[in-house]
């Protein structure tokens, strides 16, 4: 046995080592420290590539560009488009302090430099250089204001990392990015050869690897400052669109301003009149009552889907507007007042219908119109509330009885006999007591429609000059009324006025210069506290700016912007806009001529199944009336006591079980 003792020894030192191995104490928040994930491990990508144009990481490729020239000026905030760019990128700004009294030696050195270069060309008889002299005056005010301690001065260092999926992703964003630098001469270049110390000079590890800086004072360097994206939101008032700065909802009140008028200017098709059928939408939602002068007829389905009221003026049209109706005299007015205000409206009209008058037929006119009343026992002494008013036709009649009224009846002789007399000689049969009122005048030859639109204008100031209620007021293409001084001029007058009766003007044009052209225009834009600028012209842009004191960078967002996208300003606040729309509203307010033939479209579609649902459905109410018909006929057979057969006959009639289910599924799908 002692032979083999050494077995037995080997096996008793492993049972050793085995009872050694499960006295182990077990402790598992090491094993839960050794199997858990760190957070670097989760953001960390799979690999890196470094190439000298770019990095490789994972899926993604990033390259970091640096800012290497700047211009001799920089306007305020003209990094936003960059930060506000709709893309995925990094941007790093360092901004190191300099020793500003080691850089007034440089400063000193610099400025005499410059000083005897200007001084060597007058000895010289050269020509003066504009570029020293400007600077050298740079350089002295520079050197003045750090003496004084009114700026300072940085290294100053921008980069900027851009990723993307694919290369030609890469470029496409390069060249946007350079693009918008570019145009404000800001030149970028690509880190070559350094695109590792660019990457980490992006991480938010707040090292300068790259060290590519120059050096600039406190002005130029406050400029870029990224956060400067502005809010308009308020607790009241409904959406007009989304910032395209930090994608905030732009939700305002116009009733809160100190008047209560609006202006949108934009070129066709850059959607100023879906953005104010926008308006109306959601303003009728809050109790306003909406009025539009309707110059191409887009608001027709508009109306039909709120349940408005649409009225086409036009020779042909069924609906008529008497200018000669007298407004209801309110209990703070005298009627005497009235009466006199009207006639003078009146004599504008004249003037505009006839195409001007002569002080002599001026004086003609005012005295016929106030006659022309007269007859209908209407006078600044009488209640004229119930009176009956005159037509067109009275006041020719008038005409005619006085001297020197030859020329005046000539011209007006087609209002009332030739082929305009359809037009404004008749009663008036329109009623705008409805939320949404529209006037069309599409269908209105043009050189009617400033009459009409004056027409129109003051019925509708009439009747809002009766009742006190929230109101919006929206003139579509409202240059045709500045092309005439009486029309121009009401409509300044409804804008000075508006706010005492609570109404809210709008006015929509499509070309500056002509809005402008009339000297009212001006006063009109003066008295909008909101106004909506969407896309423009390059051949209107500086009138545009010079009207409502744009900035560069704000001309440039105008210049650039899509459809339903422009600046809105409300009040002294303003922000960059885009218009949306839910799609409900888009079907009912759109003017696309493509999206109005496929509403079209579909409504044809939808129309056609109703017709053959309705078909089916009828179809089987007839087998149903036929099934209930059969125990009537029973009925009566056994009451009349008709001979056995015949009743057997008409029970041989009854509804199969086929009949009768169907029966019950038409009872039911009824319910």
């Amino acid at each position: 046995m002692a032979l083999f003792g050494f077995l037995n020894k080997n096996k008793k030192e492993d049972a050793t080592k085995e009872a050694n191995l499960d006295l182990t104490p077990v402790n598992p928040e090491e094993i839960y420290e050794k199997a858990k994930m760190e957070l670097r491990d989760i953001l960390a990508p799979a690999a890196v590539e470094i190439t000298p144009k770019s990095l490789h990481l994972g899926d993604k490729i990033a390259r970091t560009y640096f800012i290497v020239s700047y211009p001799s000026y920089l306007s305020d905030n003209w990094f936003s488009q960059i930060i506000n760019l709709d893309k995925i990128f990094d941007v790093s700004i360092f901004i190191h302090p300099v020793d500003t009294a080691k850089l007034l030696k440089t400063f000193e050195k610099k400025v005499a430099e410059v000083e005897s270069q200007i001084m060597a060309r007058e000895e010289s008889g050269l020509v003066r250089d504009p570029s020293l002299d400007a600077a050298y005056k740079n350089l002295e005010n520079l050197r003045d204001s750090l003496i004084q301690a009114e700026e300072k001065v940085f290294d100053f260092g921008v980069y900027i990392t851009i990723y993307a999926d694919t290369d030609a992703d890469l470029f496409k964003t390069e060249n946007e990015v350079r693009s918008i630098l570019e145009t404000q001469m800001v030149i970028i270049k690509p880190a070559l050869f350094q695109q590792e110390e660019g990457f980490l000079s992006i991480v938010p590890l707040n090292t300068d690897r790259l060290g590519i800086t120059q050096q600039m004072n406190t002005e130029p360097v406050a400029s870029i400052f990224p956060f400067v994206s502005f809010d308009l939101t308020s607790s009241n008032g409904i959406m007009y669109g989304v910032n395209r700065h930090n994608a905030s909802l732009v939700i305002f009140d116009r009733f809160s301003l100190e008047n209560y008028n609006s202006v949108t200017i934009a070129t066709s098709g850059s959607g100023k009149s879906f953005a104010n059928k926008l308006e109306i939408i959601r303003s009728l939602m809050f109790g306003t009552d909406v009025i539009v002068i309707d110059p191409e007829r887009e608001y027709e389905y508009l109306a039909e889907a709120v349940g408005g009221r649409y009225f086409n003026i036009s020779l042909s049209s069924d609906h008529h507007i008497n200018p000669f109706d007298l407004p209801a005299v309110r209990d703070d007015e005298n009627p005497a007042d009235v009466l006199r205000s009207q006639i003078i409206s009146l004599v504008g009209l004249f003037r505009l219908m006839l195409g001007g008058l002569t002080p002599e037929e001026d004086s003609v006119v005012d005295r016929a119109l106030a006659e022309t009343y007269a007859l209908k026992d209407i006078t600044p002494d009488t209640d004229f509330s119930e009176s009956e008013p005159p037509l067109l036709s009275d006041f020719e009649m008038v005409l005619a009885g006085m001297d020197g009224s030859e020329s005046v009846l000539q011209r007006l002789r087609k209002f009332t006999h030739g082929s305009w007399s359809t037009f404004i000689n008749q009663p008036s049969n329109v009623d705008i007591n409805k939320k949404l009122v529209v006037f069309s005048i599409r269908d209105m030859e043009d050189e009617l429609k400033p009459i009409a639109m004056y027409i129109v204008t003051h019925f509708i100031w009439n009747s809002i000059r009766h009742t006190l209620k929230k109101r919006l007021f929206v003139v579509d293409e409202a240059w045709v009324m500045m092309r005439s001084p009486d029309t121009a001029s009401f409509l300044y007058g409804i804008a000075k006025r508006g706010r005492k009766y609570y109404l809210g003007l709008s006015v929509i044009s499509q070309n500056i210069d002509d809005f402008m052209k009339n000297e009212y225009g001006t006063a009109i834009v003066t008295n909008c506290a909101m106004q909506l600028l969407l896309k423009q012209s390059p051949s209107s842009i500086d009138v545009l700016q010079k009207t409502f004191q744009l900035t560069d960078q704000e001309k440039l967002i105008l210049l650039e912007s899509s459809v339903g996208e422009g600046i809105f300003f409300a009040g002294k606040q303003h922000v960059a806009i885009k218009v949306l729309a839910s799609y409900t509203e888009q079907q009912i307010i759109t003017s696309d001529p493509a999206q109005i033939l496929a509403i079209r479209k579909a409504r044809e579609v939808v129309d056609e199944e109703e017709r053959r649902a309705n078909e089916n459905l009828n179809d089987a109410i007839d087998i149903n009336v036929k099934q209930d018909a059969v125990p009537e006929i029973v009925t009566e057979a056994v009451n009349k006591k008709v001979p056995e057969k015949t009743v057997e006959y008409d029970k041989q009639a009854e509804p199969s079980d086929d009949i009768a289910r169907l029966e019950q599924m038409l009872r039911e799908t009824l319910k």
